[in-house]
């Protein structure tokens, strides 16, 4: 397994720059005008995007929007992913949607998607950071340290691939409970 993300990484050139010198174990630091922008839980509550990650290591997961099948099918895996390996790396699961509040219980349920989950309704954290459609990002004390910017909508990154990135263990997700045919 490789050692966790330690520079920044970036799959969109210019957007957000690599760090350079000293500042290669801190990654790059989030737009203070950025993280102070909400997002709503599943009870509308409003934190800030930056208090989601400022004391704690993170990865953030932005799906274009809960009824692209696609996005679905990636949740779908995040689920799969056990708590108990993310707690025990020390790292917080992070999705967040563009939708409204009131449809992340729903996407939950359909996706059996139990991490944490965060609405952006107005977009603005996707207009501000320049996305388009999904983006994988990990992420400490307000600094991102590996962003993945997807060309289109098959381009997720690889959970897995994330997750070695943040000195997770990678997951199984090839494995299916048994079917019984009666």
């Amino acid at each position: 397994m490789a050692a966790p993300v330690t520079r920044q990484v970036s799959g969109c050139a210019g957007r957000v720059p690599s760090p350079t010198g000293s500042d290669t174990e801190r990654g790059q630091p989030l737009a203070a005008a950025v993280a102070e922008l909400p997002v709503l839980d599943a009870s509308g509550r409003r934190v800030t995007f930056g208090a989601l990650f400022r004391e704690r290591r993170a990865v953030v997961v932005f799906v274009r929007h809960f009824l692209c099948y696609v996005c679905k099918e990636y949740v779908e895996d995040l689920a799969k992913i056990p708590k108990s390996v993310l707690q025990e790396a020390d790292v917080t699961l992070i999705v967040i949607g563009q939708s409204s509040y009131h449809h992340i219980e729903p996407f939950c349920k359909l996706t059996g998607y139990s991490h944490e989950i965060y609405v952006d309704p107005e977009r603005e954290i996707y207009k501000r950071l320049g996305m388009k459609r999904g983006e994988e990002i990990s992420s400490s004390g307000n600094n991102i340290h590996f962003v993945h910017r997807d060309r289109n909508r098959l381009d997720h990154k690889p959970i897995n691939s994330v997750l070695q990135l943040v000195g997770v263990q990678p997951v199984n997700f090839l494995s299916r409970p048994a079917v019984i045919h009666v």
